[in-house]
């Protein structure tokens, strides 16, 4: 009873530190604390469980941290933060995963109670549609070509309706008569709706489908706890489901969209959108680098909006080299982020991070828009529909009531893009064709090297 005691001690110490890791990710100054707190109360929780049900000897154990320390450090060291949104799926996907192994094995050794087997068919269920969800999140945000464009077709909301109403069914047959091979199939029912879910969700949607499925792996999570009779499993799993259910509410409410539009892939407008030809035709105003450096003398202001365009270059070093080139010169410098810039939460939060521009800079959306009116010069990198003023001027627009960055509002607007393809949207943005809006037409990174180079020059 004794060892029994230090586990379950073990096991508080865990959740204290769970909670305390979250809290820490909060805010930028004590992200990398809670980080750590978080990694230490993981590895108490791992520790206490395998002692706890005797199921390694401690060499085995040894052995297994050591290889995970490596995987683990590999990872760190390869992927670039570009790659983070795809790692973060992944990760949601194999969380979801070993709650489907965990419930399988369970179902196999038969359960002694009703609130066990129902824990095992929410576990199964959860996890099913958390792995194979996030599989096809991860091939998108990859752009894998088979996956780069949302796939639709006439009936899809209802069609998935049914699937999760017959996996439902399946998961009661199971829960009445359990058998390997009903299990077989309530599972691949429960596979095939996390594929059905994502399919058809676009790139703008990512940061939010990101979010929801952090929140499933954790409901998986907490489920599997109730299999397994593990408390520290039950405390952890709550904690990432209920995180990640308001941070996909803040995320929706960012975008002005329901949930249920964002799992169905559903953008809907008020009416037709603008002709691309009508909006651009003869107003474009293309620009070099030399322009725009010319524009910067006489700067005293500068924003600068970040995109996924700048994640897909990579630019965010090239950007903070012309952050400390135009501060060197005394121009005030702040970053515009808006909620759902990227492919994650906080995407280019993490890739500004990375670039070591100092988090004081970072300015959310709401704390900035007031301030672009009284702005010299915006520079938008790779941003699109966020900075579509439509969102707020026209309420027949399919973005209508968006929050967008009011970086129309500004003296003078450059946006670097490779072309005038419209965003995830759909729709034209007029931002493109205002009087103040000159474009820089190239690929992200080239584009802010060779301002960097006419700032250095001139």
């Amino acid at each position: 009873m004794e060892q029994q005691h230090l586990i379950n001690l073990a096991y508080l110490v865990a959740g204290i530190l769970f909670i305390l890791g979250l809290k820490g990710l909060t805010h930028p100054r004590t992200a990398v604390r809670g980080n750590l707190l978080g990694a230490i109360g993981m590895l108490i929780a791992v520790l206490a469980t395998l002692c706890d049900h005797q199921v390694l000897g401690y060499k085995t154990i040894a052995l297994g941290l050591i290889l995970g320390a490596i995987i683990g450090a590999l990872m760190a060291i390869k992927v670039q933060m570009t790659g983070m949104p795809q790692l973060v799926a992944l990760f949601n996907g194999l969380g979801g995963g070993a709650s489907v192994l965990v419930s399988y094995a369970a179902l196999a050794t038969g359960s002694e109670s009703l609130i066990t087997s129902v824990a095992i068919i929410c576990s199964g269920l959860i996890g099913a549609v958390t792995l194979w969800g996030s599989l096809v999140a991860f091939g998108k945000l990859q752009e894998l070509d088979f996956l780069r464009k949302p796939l639709r077709f006439s009936g899809q909301q209802a069609a998935n309706l049914v699937l999760a109403a017959v996996t439902l069914l399946f998961g009661v047959l199971v829960l009445w008569y359990p058998n390997p091979l009903s299990f077989f199939v309530f599972l691949s029912l429960a596979s095939v709706l996390g594929v059905t879910l994502v399919l058809p969700i676009g790139g703008a949607d990512m940061p939010v489908v990101i979010a929801l499925l952090n929140s499933y792996s954790g409901l998986a999570a907490a489920a599997t706890g109730f299999v397994v009779n593990n408390n520290v499993l039950i405390i952890a799993g709550s904690l990432v489901g209920a995180s990640g259910v308001i941070l996909t509410q803040i995320m929706c409410k960012a975008m002005n969209r329901s949930l249920f539009h964002v799992l169905f892939g559903v953008l809907e407008a008020a009416g037709e959108a603008a002709d691309a030809d009508e909006v651009y035709a003869g107003k474009i105003k293309s620009t070099s680098a030399e322009e725009v450096a010319m524009l910067y003398d006489s700067a005293e202001r500068a924003i600068i909006v970040p995109g996924y365009g700048m994640a897909v270059a990579q630019a965010q070093h090239a950007v903070r080299e012309l952050a400390n080139e135009l501060e060197a010169r005394g121009v005030e410098v702040e970053f515009a982020i808006h909620p759902v810039a990227g492919r994650m939460p906080g995407h280019m939060n993490v890739l500004l991070a990375e670039a070591e521009v100092p988090y004081e800079k970072l300015r959310e959306m709401d704390e900035i828009n007031p301030s672009f009116a009284q702005t010299d010069v915006v520079l938008v990198i790779g941003a699109n529909d966020v900075v579509n003023p439509d969102a707020r001027n026209d309420p027949t627009s399919p973005i209508a009531g968006m929050p967008i960055l009011n970086v129309d509002q500004a003296r003078t607007v450059v946006v670097v893009k490779r072309s005038l393809s419209p965003g995830f949207a759909g729709v034209p943005n007029p931002l493109f064709a205002a009087d103040n809006c000159l474009m820089f037409f190239g690929d992200g990174k080239q584009a802010i090297l060779d301002l960097n180079r006419a700032l250095k020059e001139g």
